[in-house]
């Protein structure tokens, strides 16, 4: 099902590939060292029709890759890539949001610096320069993939505030 978008945003793009939440639960098992079918379906509890369905889009969009376990075998394993792994701080905002929101009193997992043991930082957004940055500080600029639609879009909401 293709998103109805007016702004072409990468948001929506986005959730067209990774927007289902298997296909997230999925990529959080990946990123904890699942790399076998049976195994992403025990972990999960998912349908296997849906797990096979999970990771053929996620192969498809580069995000894992199928590897063979071994030289000449059948069976395979799924790893993430480049793009998979770029996909960790949409995973920690995601954690961080739910254990502040959700979970307050009771976060069921603490991500720690394997170095030195201690809890991460919250995920913020910063300037170029360092310096945090708020909703309050953001504004939209026409990217090179703008369309008209979305520069009319944009221009409106520049002329509203």
């Amino acid at each position: 099902m293709k998103l109805a978008d007016p702004l072409n945003c990468s948001v929506a793009a986005t959730l067209e590939i990774i927007g289902e939440g298997w296909t997230l639960l999925i990529i959080r098992e990946a990123f904890l060292g699942t790399r076998r079918f049976a195994d992403f379906q025990h972990h999960l509890g998912i349908a296997r029709n849906i797990l096979s369905d999970r990771l053929k889009k996620l192969t498809r969009h580069g995000i894992l890759k199928r590897a063979p376990i071994g030289p000449g075998a059948k069976r395979h394993d799924y790893r993430l890539t480049e793009k998979g792994r770029e996909l960790l701080p949409l995973l920690v905002a995601l954690t961080q949001w739910g254990d502040r929101w959700i979970n307050p009193d009771s976060a069921p997992l603490t991500m720690i610096d394997r170095r030195d043991g201690k809890p991460i930082r919250p995920l913020r957004i910063q300037a170029a320069d360092g310096r945090p940055l708020t909703l309050h500080d953001l504004a939209l600029a026409p990217g090179p993939g703008a369309t008209e639609a979305t520069r009319t879009r944009l221009k409106t909401l520049r002329d509203e505030h």
